[in-house]
């Protein structure tokens, strides 16, 4: 697979997955298949993936963290932060938030629910 340079030097896959509607909306009933889809884009040299905390919210990265688990250490992932959503409950507050103390529990969050550090 080709790749792409990002930024300062990050290199990824020229095509890379993005899980977005791999959450709540569809209750994920093929979530074993869509595992099963991400482990084989790996396979076929696909090693990066985009997923939010707000799909679901937190249903997609959960799925995404235990496909690339066992993968980890050939793949990037990306997610993304900033929507006002309480960090305990997962109810999404409307808007966004940016506030410190909100991002770092965000990153927390997806830090765990990705399975990585």
């Amino acid at each position: 697979m080709k790749k792409r340079t990002l930024g300062q030097g990050l290199e990824v896959s020229a095509l890379s997955l993005g899980a977005m509607g791999y959450g709540k909306a569809r209750e994920l009933p093929d979530r074993a298949e869509m595992i099963t889809l991400i482990r084989t884009a790996v396979d076929r040299g696909m090693d990066f993936f985009d997923t939010a905390e707000v799909y679901g919210p937190w249903t997609n990265e959960l799925m995404v963290g235990e496909a690339l688990e066992p993968l980890r250490d050939r793949v990037k992932i990306a997610t993304k932060f900033g929507w006002d959503i309480d960090q305990e409950t997962g109810v999404h507050r409307g808007g966004v938030n940016s506030k410190p103390t909100q991002i770092r529990s965000a990153v927390e969050g997806s830090l765990k629910r990705l399975r990585t550090d």
